[in-house]
């Protein structure tokens, strides 16, 4: 898929693009549903050249993608707000990557497989401390795959100050405001603070990747 817009930030290689996906959790996944588009946000985890997404057999977009439909998957990081001296100049500092394809169902042990590598990409660890998913469970789940194929994927990335012009008032201030992602300080459920409850051990890995 060309870029034609600010062809200048696009990034080409496939190790930029799974840069770009693996820092993410959550994606928009369209589908095309007729003369319209649905869209819904999808936790997601790549796994080699594919995408791996799931959720409720009943959820209708995800079952228009297991049908076959055309599909566009977006993720998106925004880093900063780049302040510049007019409004027109201003921008932000993002990462963003968009595969299309067509999405193949998973079922069985490959849909098993997938659901555990999801886990992991999303909480790592905690498979180990929890109990296995049950029958029911996994029949109530659909797992899609979308393969990353060339020419079926863009990216691109925007890491800079603001813009100059000549006539701009040299006493406005000028910059970048970084923006955060950042895990915070576990909250207990009341079961697990009643029974005093150690903080999970997949957790504190995750908090304090150094010890």
């Amino acid at each position: 898929m060309p870029i034609r817009r600010l062809p200048e930030r696009a990034l080409h290689d496939r190790t930029e693009l799974y840069a770009v996906l693996d820092a993410g959790w959550v994606a928009t996944l369209a589908v095309a549903a007729g003369d319209r588009a649905q869209v819904v946000p999808v936790l997601y985890g790549r796994d080699g050249d594919s995408i791996l997404v799931h959720g409720s057999t009943g959820a209708g977009t995800l079952r228009l993608a297991a049908a076959g439909r055309p599909v566009t998957l977006c993720v998106t990081h925004l880093d900063g707000f780049v302040y510049a001296a007019s409004l027109f100049e201003s921008s932000a500092n993002y990462r963003s990557a968009v595969v299309e394809g067509v999405c193949e169902r998973l079922d069985g042990d490959a849909a098993h497989d997938a659901l555990h590598m999801l886990g992991e990409r999303l909480m790592p660890g905690r498979s180990a401390e929890v109990r296995a998913n049950r029958p029911k469970e996994y029949a109530a789940t659909m797992v899609l795959r979308l393969p990353i194929t060339d020419g079926a994927w863009t990216a691109k990335a925007r890491a800079a100050g603001p813009s100059h012009e000549p006539d701009d008032d040299p006493q406005v201030w000028t910059g970048v405001l970084p923006i955060e992602t950042r895990l915070g300080t576990p909250v207990p459920s009341e079961l697990a603070a009643a029974r005093g409850i150690p903080l999970a051990a997949s957790i504190v890995a995750r908090l304090f990747p150094d010890r």
